[in-house]
């Protein structure tokens, strides 16, 4: 079985986001790259069905500047076997990244698609759909939970007040949420043989944005609080100022 994994490298959540001189994008000084944390829990789900069932080549592939080997090479410490960079500084959006993966991807031997079902800069949730439907396969978002049968896939997801359950044929896409599982952690030794493996490199004609950022700020600074009194006093003046003034109850 093959199964390609679509990743992302992404600033680290505890980063502190500086906006760049040119005000439409962040200041990538000091900024501490990670593998988007969605896009562990598929790796992790490609390597547990890689154990489960033998005989399977896990592939994570990438977009992005040399930097993003990183983020293949994590991956790689985690398990994976092979690991593909669609090496590029431009600046893309959704499209452009699906369209470069799709065109990458059509060419490779695959099973099975997974992908996190949103990165955490951005947040924008749709390169996974738009690479299924790119390579005219079926998808599901935001699956926690996956069994493979006889060439099908059965998945779970969660919908407002219950649980979906969707039966497909392969290959297909699916985007992991959280709870799909719990991502391992690289050994030591996972990480010295990724140190070895070789990033393929591929070049692809990438299309330009069609989504421009126009400018990036900051949010407004938060007003000081307001003390009302302590203790059960308070509590009138407290109620009133949050009816009346935070209309909040």
């Amino acid at each position: 079985m093959n199964i390609i994994v679509c990743i992302k490298q992404v600033p680290d959540t505890e980063t502190r986001i500086k906006i760049g001189a040119d005000k439409k994008s962040i200041d990538p000084t000091d900024i501490n790259w990670i593998l988007n944390p969605y896009d562990e829990y598929a790796v992790e789900e490609a390597l547990r069905i890689k154990e489960k069932q033998g005989n399977t080549t896990v592939t994570v592939i990438s977009v992005g500047p040399e930097r993003t080997t990183s983020a293949l090479r994590n991956a790689l410490a985690m398990g994976a076997d092979e690991a593909v960079l669609i090496k590029t500084d431009q600046a893309l959006d959704s499209l452009a990244t699906s369209k470069a993966l799709a065109a990458v991807i059509k060419d490779m031997p695959y099973d099975l698609i997974l992908a996190g079902k949103q990165g955490v800069d951005d947040d924008n949730l749709q390169v996974g759909p738009m690479v299924a439907e790119l390579l005219n396969i079926p998808c599901v978002t935001y699956i926690s939970e996956l069994k493979l049968e006889n060439g099908k896939a059965t998945v779970k997801r969660e919908i407002e007040g219950g649980m979906e359950i969707v039966e497909t044929t392969l290959p297909a896409l699916f985007t992991a949420e959280k709870g799909l599982n719990e991502p391992r952690y690289p050994a030591l030794r996972g990480i010295m043989m990724a140190k070895k493996k070789i990033i393929q490199e591929k070049q692809v004609s990438i299309d330009p944005p069609k989504i421009q950022i126009v400018n990036i700020e900051y949010p407004p600074t938060r007003k000081g609080g307001k003390i009302v009194g302590q203790g059960v006093d308070a509590v009138p003046e407290l109620v009133r100022l949050l009816r009346e003034e935070a209309k909040a109850i």
